[in-house]
């Protein structure tokens, strides 16, 4: 199972979702966490320093390094292809190589025996490294933040999907829309729900993921908001959405 977590706006917990649910994960499977972001928070979110990267997922795709030389092992079952700012590059550089929107899915393709779960923290663009995550991955499932501006650019977005479907990856699917940073006592979180469940139906998953201050202090400690901090409503609310993700993927493959 590969799954991409992306939405191109910036901001809405794409990195602390595919933290901890490749932490949750690595419970009781073996996973694979791919930092497609130049920024490298994901690889920074697991103690990974970005100073001392000798492969880097831009190797990967860029070099035709194997992913199996890339990734590192950052807990009992959790691995990571790092990232750094070399992948900052990589979109411009991605233009003229063959194949350019596949680099990632074949990669990918010689690890996906070697481990139960892949996921992919995407940029926030819709360029090509964000379209390789798309083109390499079984499901996509989009954060967003409990906002103002909360639909804008998901229509975008799902055009992107629905291209990379039609053209790309036949077996791409929306895995669910997930509400962060959600805060029940404003009546704008409520609003925006409201919008969201009205427009995307079942669609959005039942668990929302409260606005947390511990979450935002978690990866200054190189840990996920479950192993800093397991009783936080927010960790609670991620192994609920664990166990809707499986249900939805169980429910697709019946």
């Amino acid at each position: 199972m590969i799954i991409s977590v992306a939405n191109q706006k910036g901001g809405v917990g794409k990195t602390t979702t595919a933290l901890t649910l490749s932490s949750l994960y690595a419970q009781n499977r073996k996973v694979l966490l791919v930092d497609m972001d130049a920024q490298g928070n994901a690889t920074t979110g697991f103690g990974v320093s970005k100073n001392d990267l000798k492969k880097t997922t831009y190797n990967v795709l860029i070099e035709d390094i194997p992913a199996s030389e890339a990734f590192i092992k950052v807990r009992d079952n959790l691995y990571i292809v790092p990232s750094n700012l070399d992948l900052a590059g990589a979109e411009v550089e991605l233009v003229n190589v063959m194949s350019r929107e596949s680099r990632l899915k074949y990669a990918l393709e010689p690890l996906k025996d070697q481990f139960d779960v892949i996921i992919i923290d995407t940029p926030p663009s819709l360029g090509l490294l964000t379209i390789n995550a798309l083109v390499a991955s079984d499901w996509v499932l989009v954060p967003i933040q409990c906002e103002f501006f909360a639909l804008e650019g998901v229509g975008q977005l799902l055009k992107t999907v629905n291209l990379v479907r039609r053209y790309l990856n036949t077996e791409l699917d929306v895995l669910g829309y997930l509400l962060t940073m959600y805060d029940r006592r404003t009546r704008l979180s409520q609003e925006v729900e409201s919008e969201l469940r009205a427009y995307f139906k079942e669609k959005v998953f039942d668990t929302v993921i409260p606005r947390s201050t511990r979450v935002a202090e978690a990866p200054s400690y190189g840990q996920s908001i479950q192993e800093y901090d397991s009783h936080s409503p927010a960790a609670r609310a991620y192994n609920r959405l664990i166990k809707e993700i499986d249900e939805r993927v169980q429910e697709q493959a019946r």
